[in-house]
């Protein structure tokens, strides 16, 4: 999702805001607002906060404070599910369906692999290079039971 690329902190989440909004008053949206709107519908914890739009635009998130970054975590979704419609890695929609019928819902297996994808950003971050694809790849291979290459 390119977009992301050249978007502000605020304009990421008032996409989020608005997106949400959106939804909420059945007005049409743009596909990329419908996959934000889906996601934030999948969890009632954030949309209060959203629907207070002062409260969210301006707030940092750090693990001092004890609440985990609701922005950090639905855009999380929206990567795996591009990364799931785009099989990239190569084997990644095979490993989420049958990740997805193991845990019983997408939505869980979505968190693991969020859990994967997390680790892997971290692991490039602290070691300053790109994520091993292949690596994250075989990591949620191992969640779904699948034999690793």
């Amino acid at each position: 999702m390119p977009i992301f690329d050249t978007q502000s902190r605020d304009q990421l989440r008032k996409m989020y805001l608005d997106a949400w909004r959106k939804h909420r008053e059945g007005v049409p949206m743009e596909p990329l607002e419908a996959q934000i709107a889906d996601v934030v519908a999948l969890h009632p914890e954030y949309q209060a906060a959203l629907e207070r739009s002062d409260d969210v635009l301006d707030r940092d998130y750090t693990p001092e404070s004890g609440q985990s970054n609701p922005f950090l975590h639905m855009g999380l979704h929206l990567a795996v599910r591009d990364q799931i419609a785009t099989d990239r890695p190569p084997g990644m929609r095979a490993a989420f369906e049958a990740l997805a019928a193991r845990t019983g819902t997408p939505h869980d297996a979505e968190h693991q692999i969020i859990e994967c994808l997390a680790e892997a950003l971290w692991e490039a971050q602290r070691a300053g290079r790109p994520p091993d694809e292949q690596a994250y790849l075989r990591r949620v291979q191992g969640l779904a039971g699948l034999r690793i290459r």
